[in-house]
């Protein structure tokens, strides 16, 4: 690290790009938290319902990838990580839907329904919810859409995954 006696110790690049996100999440956090009283775009009751049913969307995945494990163990423990994955962003979903919390809409489903094949009943379940949240992103606005739009693209690495 190089000192100047003008401006000080230098930044490491290191020290440097860990300030820059720092402060870049900090912008982020900021901007995705505001309300309709500052100035955002107020939520219709048209979107509220639309990120609901995403809920249930999203709810009727998480059991589907519990149905595949339970009817194979073997696929089971190599779809863990992405069965995380979805219930991690179903709370995600449910957090950024008011009164979505009770929502049990989502149709269930079990391991008779999988069939002989659980990655291509499991990689059309996963293809049909990322469709879903694409087409419900174009409904919502801001953060909202942004978070359909991410769990979607994150679907679709899913699919990728069990392609």
């Amino acid at each position: 690290m190089v000192s100047s006696p003008a401006t000080g110790p230098a930044l490491s690049r290191r020290s440097f790009l860990a300030a820059a996100s720092a402060a870049g999440v900090a912008l982020l956090v900021s901007g995705c938290t505001s309300d309709a009283s500052d100035g955002g775009e107020p939520v219709t009751a048209a979107q509220v319902d639309s990120l609901a049913d995403q809920v249930a969307v999203q709810q009727s995945l998480v059991q589907a990838y519990d149905s595949a494990a339970a009817a194979n163990a073997n696929f089971g423990r190599e779809i863990a990580p992405l069965a995380d994955q979805a219930a991690e962003q179903l709370d995600r979903l449910r957090a950024a839907s008011p009164g979505s919390a009770s929502s049990s809409a989502a149709a269930s489903s079990s391991a008779a329904d999988v069939g002989a094949d659980p990655r291509t009943w499991l990689r059309e379940k996963v293809t049909a919810t990322a469709d879903s949240h694409a087409a419900a992103c174009l409904e919502q606005s801001g953060a909202r859409a942004a978070l359909l739009g991410s769990i979607a693209a994150g679907l679709r690495g899913h699919a990728v995954r069990l392609g």
